[in-house]
């Protein structure tokens, strides 16, 4: 039968992506305007998967609240917690084994962006009857990821963030089991950083003769580890975004040039000399005065620009950004303000910067 379950990881610490994540779950970030694990939700059902398993960190109320429970894509959405904590991938699906028991799923990873569609590799793994099928994507810095070891188009063995890779492949996010998958968890032991380690899993499978199969991925896909990769991400999304109803009745004044695709929020104001160069997402309750907004830029409801040029960057909710200035490759915060440094006196630049901040003045 056709996979109809899956199972998204949306815990972990996100250190890489701090000061941002002390005040917001990862896979809540906005890319494109859309918290990052709508994205997924929606490439599982686009796919066929009714029934989804969210295994989240223990006593986050947060992202169990803003999901609900699946109704929005009419499908079913069960949030579980991943008990004792981050202790790696694989521990994310051995938590889950009671809800699975004996049924294959799809298993995401929640902090994944794909633009391909997940439908194809479903069929493959019930046509060929497969116990396991991995999908694997040419990467700059594979030494980041699962790495395969592939002879003659045989799949031998995944080792994870390998010191020296053997090949430029990286496991995706993205993996399809039998439930023989918790029969390979059963032996599994901590690695060194004290993780069960999914390549280890999957290298245990091949070993034990289950039949596995792998694809390389044909669309993009981007693990969004670090904030680069949420603004390339950021980028890819809105490059292939379908924009419909772009105006939705903002108010839009007669010095206001609008260039290639515009999403524009319900209540928005854009007046006063404002060039906006798509492709841009704008949402609801904005005003924009006297400002450029370029190319690859997201922008949350209740956000507020005026005097500033901002480019290839996304911008939270309640924002509130008079710079005076250019910005570029930027990720603005929730509620963040920015002001120019001769507003107030003594002149100079004023900084509250938290920790793992990354500022250019």
């Amino acid at each position: 039968m056709p996979i109809t379950r899956a199972l998204i990881a949306a815990g972990g610490r996100a250190t890489r992506l701090r000061p941002i994540t002390h005040t917001i779950n990862k896979h809540l970030i906005p890319i494109a305007n859309k918290p990052m694990i709508f994205h997924a939700i929606e490439k599982l059902a686009e796919a066929g998967i009714n029934d989804i398993v969210v295994s989240t960190n223990p006593g986050d109320s947060e992202l169990p609240k803003f999901i609900g429970d699946g109704s929005r894509w009419g499908i079913k959405i069960t949030c579980i917690e991943q008990q004792g904590g981050a202790l790696g991938v694989a521990h994310v699906v051995k938590n889950a084994e009671s809800y699975f028991k004996n049924d294959s799923f799809l298993f995401f990873l929640g902090d994944n962006i794909v633009l391909g569609s997940l439908k194809p590799l479903v069929e493959k793994f019930d046509r060929e009857d497969l116990d396991a099928c991995f999908v694997f994507a040419k990467v700059k810095d594979p030494e980041r990821f699962g790495v395969p070891e592939i002879v003659n188009g045989k799949l031998l063995r995944i080792i994870e963030k390998p010191e020296h890779p053997m090949t430029d492949f990286a496991q995706t996010g993205i993996y399809l089991y039998s439930a023989k998958i918790f029969d390979a968890l059963k032996t599994l032991k901590p690695s060194a950083r004290g993780e069960l380690e999914i390549a280890e899993a999957n290298t245990a499978m091949i070993e034990n003769g289950c039949k596995v199969g792998w694809v390389e991925t044909e669309g993009w896909w981007k693990d969004t580890g670090k904030p680069e990769d949420l603004l390339e991400a950021n980028q890819l999304i809105m490059g292939s975004f379908r924009f419909e109803d772009n105006r939705n009745g903002a108010t839009i004044g007669q010095r206001v040039v609008i260039q290639g695709k515009i999403q524009i929020g319900h209540s928005t104001v854009l007046d006063e000399n404002v060039l906006v160069r798509g492709p841009v997402i704008i949402g609801d309750n904005c005003t924009i005065k006297n400002s450029y907004i370029g190319p690859y830029t997201s922008i949350g409801n209740d956000v507020e620009i005026y005097n500033t040029e901002i480019e290839n960057s996304i911008v939270f909710e309640a924002a509130d950004i008079n710079a005076g200035t250019r910005i570029v490759d930027s990720i603005i915060g929730y509620n963040a303000t920015i002001t120019p440094a001769h507003a107030t006196l003594p002149l100079g630049h004023k900084l509250i910067i938290g920790d793992h901040t990354v500022v250019e003045i």
